[in-house]
């Protein structure tokens, strides 16, 4: 039943889970007021999303999320990555 639930994410999303539970790794030990591990985690939800990031935006989301308003998990920067410009 899981094995089906993933496969079903897979081609729904395009984006495999192994990646995914990479990336979810990646994030329980990093450290989140650091710039380079937040730009390094940003490239990488982008790279998954298959977003390209303008650096405007990058700047914004690491901004964002080192001064702590708004919590860091993998939703946060992919909703962060599908904003519009303003």
């Amino acid at each position: 039943m899981e094995n089906n639930l993933f496969k079903g994410i897979e081609k729904k999303t395009g984006v495999s889970m192994k990646d995914v539970f990479e990336l979810a790794n990646s994030m329980q030990n990093a450290n989140f007021k650091d710039e380079q591990t937040i730009r390094g985690l940003v490239t990488r939800v982008a790279t998954l999303a298959n977003k390209k990031v303008p650096k405007e935006l990058e700047d914004k989301i690491v901004h964002t999320l080192i001064s702590g308003n708004k919590p860091v998990d993998m939703g946060t920067i992919s909703k962060m990555l599908n904003e519009k410009k303003k």
